[in-house]
């Protein structure tokens, strides 16, 4: 059973305002974003900034809400906005049929927070500077913070660079709205401040933290997050010497049974290696201030007992069709259910907890994404919207896999054999008769083998619309799967039109919006 998890309190920065929110870890630890008796050393200057960095990158637009679903996932063939077909319809319309606007919502949330994340470090790293200039040097913790912001402003900027490709680079302190109105750089510039954030992150931030504070970035972080930008240009060698440096750094590991990774005994395994920490108290069951909505937008849309969530972000058909027969991953990826009047008996007898979700009449889905399903003990405890659920960004598995695909397209394709079987050894458990090791020495073969491999080991995570776009493959894919609206310039979202309107000109739009 997962244990309460303690909270902190920390404060919000925005472009030019302030707002308060609640952040959180850990599993029955003392309070974080506060000084406390022999905290000194542990955390350096300029902490409770860099707190608020890990509550904006676990926030609704960034990680956890229905804008994050729609621009990392239901681009995809194997997902789709789900819940009804009213909820939510113009951006079902945005993101599963390329119906592109300028002025959707989401995409302008999504840019919008990704930017505050962005600010912030800013903030930090000027701070930083600005006393080294003072006193000459910085302690250990301060080092450790200035990695942290270096780190969060590269997956700010990740964020931003795939999204939208061009896109302002900010890399300096705003002190008015004004500062930031400058024109796009090239997406290589923005590469090229990514590869020295992550650089400069790598340089200070530990291989572990203590127990208390579990959840923090760390060298591995940062690296793996450095060979998935890599990956993203197809910078084969640089994406294999980071996913290596990983591997070889013997701190992760694929010992976990895929069916307890996504429950919340799952959580901080051996194979995280970046995961937002969220929590749930007796006082505030329901606050997404301490937690995140990951669980409850993706929840079953029942009634009742089933009313678990929104029912969006929900599995295709061509998802359950993808996994090879036997596979386990696909009744640890697809959570069945019946809809309300529906027979129970039709669900699977593996479901977790020996539930028997049902869903309300009118829902457009099959599936729901088990990915995201709650422990029902800690549903009756707080609240059934799973605000303690913990948000895997990183896997080791995927770290594995870069290092497959990167070795295979340099050519070392004995070498990416052996880090897929890793992959699929652990899928398969102990039935030998399951997902028979790859031994091809084909590359081409090898390559169909890590592809289909990333699609079924990271299904209903993040970012396989953009496998398909890096692969050059995403319109053949989705008109293949019913998504013919898809064209060439839908790799990339339309600027903002409210930024493009506020900047009075200097934002351009990106080409043929």
């Amino acid at each position: 059973m997962k244990q309460m998890k303690i909270y902190f309190w920390i404060i919000i920065a925005a472009l030019v305002s302030i707002v308060q929110i609640g952040c959180t870890d850990l599993l029955d630890q003392k309070p974080q974003g506060e000084w406390v008796e022999g905290d000194e050393g542990s955390g350096g200057s300029y902490q409770s900034d860099v707190f608020t960095l890990y509550a904006r990158v676990r926030g609704y637009h960034i990680s956890s809400g229905t804008t994050a679903l729609a621009i990392h996932s239901f681009r995809s063939e194997d997902a789709e906005k789900g819940s009804t077909a009213s909820d939510g319809a113009a951006h079902g319309k945005m993101f599963d049929d390329f119906e592109y606007i300028a002025t959707n919502g989401l995409i302008g949330s999504y840019w919008t927070s990704n930017y505050e994340i962005i600010i912030l470090a800013n903030k930090i790293l000027d701070d930083i500077a600005q006393s080294e200039n003072e006193k000459g040097t910085l302690s250990e913790g301060d080092l450790t913070n200035k990695s942290e912001a270096h780190f969060f402003r590269a997956y700010a900027f990740f964020n931003l660079v795939r999204a939208f490709g061009d896109v302002p680079k900010i890399d300096f302190r705003i002190e008015n709205a004004e500062d930031a109105n400058i024109p796009k750089s090239p997406a290589a510039e923005i590469y090229a401040l990514i590869d020295a954030d992550l650089t400069a992150a790598e340089e200070h931030l530990p291989q572990v933290w203590p127990p208390v504070y579990i959840g923090r970035v760390t060298w591995g972080a940062a690296r793996a997050l450095h060979a998935r930008s890599y990956m993203m240009r197809n910078d084969w060698s640089n994406m294999h010497a980071a996913a290596v440096d990983v591997i070889q750094s013997g701190h992760y590991n694929l010992s976990t049974p895929y069916n307890q990774i996504f429950r919340e005994t799952g959580e901080n395994s051996s194979e995280s290696v970046f995961e937002l920490q969220c929590t749930a108290t007796a006082s505030q069951p329901g606050s997404n201030d301490i937690g995140s909505q990951f669980a409850q937008v993706q929840g079953v849309r029942g009634a009742g007992e089933w009313n678990l969530g929104w029912g969006w972000h929900t599995p295709t058909e061509m998802m359950a069709e993808a996994f090879e027969a036997g596979d386990p991953r696909k009744d640890e990826t697809l959570l069945y259910f019946i809809k309300t009047g529906g027979d129970p008996s039709t669900i699977p007898a593996n479901q977790p907890y020996n539930e028997k979700p049902i869903a309300n009449a009118d829902v457009i889905n099959k599936y729901y994404n088990k990915k995201a399903y709650t422990n029902p003990s800690l549903r009756a405890t707080y609240t059934k919207g799973g605000f303690w659920y913990n948000i895997r960004l990183i896997r080791y598995s995927d770290v594995v896999l870069m290092a497959a695909e990167a070795a295979n397209e340099l050519g070392q394709t004995g070498q990416a054999m052996e880090y897929l079987e890793m992959v699929r050894a652990r899928a398969r458990g102990s039935n030998a008769s399951l997902l028979p090791k790859v031994t091809t020495i084909d590359q081409a073969e090898m390559r169909d083998a890590i592809r289909h491999e990333r699609r079924v080991e990271l299904g209903m995570e993040f970012d396989r619309f953009y496998d398909l776009a890096r692969w050059g493959i995403a319109r053949d894919v989705l008109h293949a799967a019913g998504k013919t609206g898809y064209q060439e310039r839908h790799a990339l979202l339309p600027i903002p039109q409210n930024e493009i309107d506020k900047s009075n000109g200097v934002l351009v739009q990106n080409p043929n919006y």
